[in-house]
């Protein structure tokens, strides 16, 4: 009696009797399959494992209730157990019981930890020897199971039937909870965990819970700074690869997700989603202080800044403080001169693109703030407001030292600098100094020579608006 040469790790020890089984059996190890079934060309290693697969053709081992055709008579009466329901192989462990034999083999490996079938190229392990062959195809790329429907390939035949119903829409796996269906089981049971409440995979740094291992994965890459998912354009790193897709539609200038009511486009179905908000005016998010309502999360989680003072973007050149990134983005413009929105019309340069829409009305003549009482009209809301005072009579901000009151903060603020001495605005030519922009500006006339105000009788011109009413009340005052 011969012995295998080869590491054999079998459901049993395996001797060979003769020479010929000895090549017969090496051929397990080596995968040379030279026998061949003219019935269905499936290939094999020995004439006996072939031998025995005829007999599905010939029907020689049939089942007499449901007519399937098996290899051997030992094989057809282990799947009679299973019209019988006899289950004469029990486990010692567990006493759960099996209709064969093989199967109890390879299921107190569960109990013992046993992996007799090893990966040559990664040294990974199995309990089953299918599961290693299916193993093998990661390493040599084959996935012999294709979709008829769009082509798309798997190593397994089970991956395939998940995938098909993709395409017939069936989600067999349903929700006792909220009715909710999903394409796979696995994908239901991290479901259920929205409804116990179990967050199985926890954080090692920061004891932060998760619902999936994948989520925890990801969560790990924000303490250890990994960000695998590098983009082919700028280079620029995420640590999911779904950010890197959204991220590529900014190269691509792709926006699939389109709004049904006004065709506005976006990048990410979620941008669609908050968007909609806008036309069924839906408001989720509501502040616990003041019932205030906003369309997102981050919107509330800014207002709850109002009510707690935190101001948590400062400033590094002057320490001013803000309550969005945005706000002070914006701000350090005032430090480094940058005025990216020009007016197309007289290329007048301002900070932010609101004050530019507003500048705009200037040329346009748009005044769409008007005043209940006088009709008055305004380009700018906040100056309506201010007018609005005049008729109240209102003046609610007074200086602390001379309480004089004043309709507006920015003129009492103005006014503190003639208790303070603070002229904060010099001129670059002879520095001279200003309590007000607007007295800068009138002075660098001095410098430049621009009389912009130009009387229409005379075509005399002045620098200052009051120059020239002056000019009119005194020497053209029967034009007046």
């Amino acid at each position: 009696m011969l012995s295998c040469a080869l590491p054999c790790s079998g459901e049993s020890s395996f001797e060979v009797k003769t020479e010929a089984d000895s090549s017969d059996h090496s051929r397990l190890h080596t995968q040379e399959n030279q026998y061949t079934c003219t019935e269905c060309q499936k290939r094999f290693s020995s004439w006996d494992a072939l031998r025995m697969h005829i007999n599905i053709h010939t029907g020689k081992c049939k089942c007499t209730e449901c007519d399937k055709c098996c290899q051997s008579n030992r094989e057809l009466a282990a799947h009679r157990r299973s019209h019988s329901g006899d289950k004469p192989f029990e486990c010692t462990v567990c006493g759960k019981q099996f209709t064969r034999s093989s199967n109890l083999v390879r299921h107190s490996r569960i109990h013992s930890g046993e992996k007799p079938y090893k990966c040559q190229l990664c040294d990974k392990s199995f309990n089953v020897s299918w599961s290693l062959s299916r193993h093998m195809r990661v390493h040599t790329g084959e996935k012999p199971h294709k979709c008829s429907l769009c082509n798309k390939a798997f190593i397994q035949s089970t991956n395939l039937n998940t995938h098909m119903r993709v395409h017939t829409g069936e989600k067999p796996f349903k929700c006792s909870v909220c009715n909710k269906a999903y394409i796979r089981s696995t994908d239901l049971n991290i479901h259920m965990r929205v409804h116990t409440g179990e967050k199985p995979y926890k954080c090692s740094v920061c004891n932060k819970a998760f619902i999936q291992s994948t989520v925890l994965n990801t969560h790990v890459r924000v303490h250890t700074g990994e960000k695998p998912y590098k983009c082919s354009v700028c280079n620029k790193a995420f640590i999911q690869s779904t950010s890197l897709n959204t991220h590529m539609r900014v190269h691509t200038g792709e926006k699939a997700h389109k709004c049904s009511v006004c065709n506005k486009s976006f990048i990410q179905s979620t941008s669609l989603n908050i968007h909609m908000r806008i036309h069924t005016g839906e408001k989720p998010y509501k502040c616990s202080v003041c019932n205030k309502s906003f369309i997102q999360s981050t919107s509330l989680n800014i207002h709850m800044r109002v009510h707690t003072g935190e101001k948590p973007f400062k400033c590094s050149v002057c320490n001013k403080a803000f309550i969005q990134f945005t706000n002070l983005n914006t701000h350090m413009r005032v430090h480094t001169g940058e005025k990216p929105y020009k007016c197309s019309v007289c290329n007048k340069a301002f900070i932010q693109s609101t004050n530019l829409n507003i500048h705009m009305r200037v040329h346009t003549g748009e005044k769409p703030y008007k005043c209940s009482v006088c009709n008055k009209a305004f380009i700018r809301s906040t100056t309506l407001n201010i007018h609005m005072k005049i008729h109240a009579g209102e003046k609610p901000h007074k200086c602390s030292v001379c309480n004089k009151a004043f309709i507006h903060s920015t003129a009492l603020n103005i006014h503190m600098r003639v208790h303070t001495g603070e002229k904060p605005y010099k001129c670059a030519v002879c520095n001279k100094a200003f309590m007000q922009s607007a007295h800068l500006n009138f002075h660098m006339r001095v410098h430049t020579g621009e009389r912009p105000y130009k009387c229409s009788v005379c075509n005399s011109s002045f620098s200052e608006s009051r120059s020239l009413q002056r000019h009119q009340r005194s020497i053209h005052i029967d034009n007046a």
